[in-house]
């Protein structure tokens, strides 16, 4: 019975994500658009997700938000396999070149960043039923079940989304 709860809930979670994806959109030059669609799309998944857990929805975190956008920037050109993302074995992540500096043009200090989480996915076309499935339906999930992480930045680019959970502790608040 209650796998069966948990099918039907996540059924619905990801019906409801497919419909509000299917949203008019202009013709527009800007791309930016496109990845801030697929980011608040995906913010809305996560907090419906967590809602459906009883937990509080993340509040989004502009510092947070700042250091996702630079790491979905670096991973651009690499490309999506069975070993990137959620799907990662633990210990062979794609490596995040001049994290210092991304911090610092954040404004961030190591020492607020410090229990946060990265949680980076590669998914084609950004598909946001993959992507949402992705964080929610993978090792992903023991972070967005977890009750210490309370805030949240989203960023994309290309194939690459990047979530970046913050907790509400001094060593997590990506002050």
């Amino acid at each position: 019975m209650a796998y069966f709860q948990k099918y039907l809930i996540l059924t619905l979670l990801l019906l409801s994500i497919f419909c509000i994806n299917q949203t008019v959109k202009c013709d527009d030059d800007n791309d930016d658009d496109d990845h801030l669609d697929e980011e608040d799309i995906l913010l809305a998944g996560i907090n419906s997700y967590r809602a459906t857990l009883n937990l509080t929805a993340l509040i989004e975190n502009e510092r947070a938000e700042c250091l996702a956008d630079e790491i979905a920037d670096q991973f651009k050109y690499q490309p999506c396999t069975n070993t990137t993302g959620s799907n990662t074995v633990p210990g062979t992540e794609p490596e995040i070149f001049n994290y210092p500096n991304l911090l610092q043009k954040c404004h961030l200090n190591v020492n607020t960043t410090r229990d946060g989480v990265i949680l980076p996915a590669c998914v084609p076309n950004l598909d946001s039923t993959l992507v949402l499935s992705n964080y929610t339906m993978s090792r992903y999930s023991n972070y967005l079940n977890d009750t210490k992480y309370t805030g949240v930045g989203i960023g994309s680019e290309d194939n690459w989304i990047v979530v970046v959970l913050t907790t509400n502790t001094p060593e997590g608040r990506f002050w």
